[in-house]
């Protein structure tokens, strides 16, 4: 078993008191509150690098938290480490006489299993143990009415990138706590394609990365094909003939490698009845190619379906079918764009590489693969401003755990609402 500090659990019964030492003296970042309805308790994490303080608040009288504060008053209440697989860990302090809370891992904050060891077994201390929550778990595809048309989240499996690339000038000790480096310091990402199914057919943004990529590069990126696209849309009923229309965001090859594949030795278009929608500025950016860019853009991915004869252009900002707009943003590429989808009021986005993960919602968290990161920012921060106070749905394509989810702000701090 090996553990790590994932935080320190810190009972208190003055949060205002509390925040003013180690927020405001300390200068720690709190992040969002988040409540556990089941133990009458809100956590408030202030990130450390890869482990955490949390300050837990009691939401009722009869919770254990409220129950330690009278008995034993504020101060330590627990430390978590954090292990790969709760059930061997259990397993193994049971081997060696260890006393148990919980004898089997239960559900806990953020998707996550928990289980709690003795006092006792750890000279005074309460030991909890956590298991993060799975990303494998959670890339399952999911379906969404949306006023006239219905959202269907799937993917395209998982793959890692350098994690100081996709945040850019932010230091490694902020963002290791959101997204933890593997030794090879890559955070893992997922590919997450949405369809829009409608009365006018099925439309797909993105189509993921496809298995066209040669060993080598595939080790470089970690990608991991035993769950892919062609699974998801079996999963929703879906199979790629059942496409009508492609749509990217841009053509690098997280997004678009999927377009096509080989069979029988020649590359063709991997949605046979489909045509692909594609920003005419964007085609030529990927055709040419300069020192920068060229390693994103990988021909075999697009050049087959102008040969194939299945290509439509298009020049500016439109409405692409009833529902469905898209805005360039530039920024990440010179055409990276988004999709709208905004049906009876209410509008959906789907945001590509502009916040490719939950993290990225902070305005200065920019990858360091933008072309034009000052674009971003520019566009970020009116589109998030947009998004908070229209209540857009935001779908995160690179997140590992969060297809989907509402951007809050409290105390003029910004969190997910995770839907999907």
């Amino acid at each position: 078993m090996k553990a790590v500090l994932d935080h320190v659990g810190i009972a208190v019964q003055d949060l205002d008191e509390a925040l003013a030492f180690y927020r405001d003296a300390l200068g720690l970042e709190v992040e969002a509150p988040e409540e556990v309805a089941t133990e009458g308790v809100r956590a408030h994490v202030l990130p450390m690098g890869s482990s955490a303080i949390e300050l837990l608040e009691a939401t009722r009288p009869d919770s254990p938290i409220a129950r330690f504060l009278a008995r034993r008053g504020a101060g330590l209440h627990h430390i978590t480490l954090r292990v790969d697989d709760i059930a061997a860990a259990l397993e193994q302090l049971r081997a060696r006489g260890a006393r148990l809370i919980d004898a089997e891992a239960r559900p806990g904050a953020g998707g996550a299993l928990v289980a709690f060891v003795h006092p006792s077994a750890a000279h005074g201390v309460l030991v909890e143990l956590k298991q993060p929550a799975r990303p494998a778990s959670a890339l399952v595809p999911k379906r969404l009415s949306w006023g006239d048309v219905e959202l269907v989240s799937v993917h395209d499996g998982l793959f890692g990138l350098d994690g100081g690339a996709m945040f850019g000038v932010v230091p490694r000790a902020l963002w290791e706590a959101q997204a933890p480096p593997d030794e090879r310091n890559r955070i893992l990402l997922a590919m997450r394609p949405l369809v829009v199914d409608a009365s006018w057919g099925r439309l797909i943004i993105d189509c993921g990365a496809g298995d066209k990529m040669p060993a080598r590069q595939r080790d470089i990126y970690a990608l991991d094909r035993r769950r892919h696209l062609d699974h998801a849309l079996a999963d929703v009923g879906l199979a790629a003939e059942a496409i009508d229309l492609v749509l990217p965001t841009h053509l690098h090859w997280d997004h678009f490698g999927g377009a096509t594949t080989r069979r029988d030795g020649a590359l063709e278009p991997r949605f046979r009845r489909a045509r692909y929608l594609v920003r005419a500025a964007e085609w030529h950016d990927a055709t040419h190619t300069h020192d920068r860019n060229r390693a994103s853009y990988l021909p075999d991915d697009f050049l087959p379906l102008q040969e194939a004869g299945v290509v439509d252009y298009f020049e500016e900002d439109r409405v692409v079918r009833p529902n469905v707009r898209v805005v360039r943003t530039g920024g990440h590429t010179g055409q990276h764009q988004i999709v709208l989808i905004e049906s009876k009021g209410r509008t959906a986005a789907f945001v590509a590489d502009l916040i490719p993960t939950t993290a990225h919602i902070r305005d200065a968290w920019v990858m360091g693969y933008d072309l034009f990161p000052m674009e971003t920012l520019a566009f970020k921060q009116r589109f998030i401003r947009e998004a908070i106070e229209g209540e857009y749905l935001i779908f995160f394509e690179h997140d590992p755990l969060v297809a989907a989810g509402y951007i809050r702000e409290r105390d003029g701090r910004r969190y997910v609402d995770a839907v999907l």
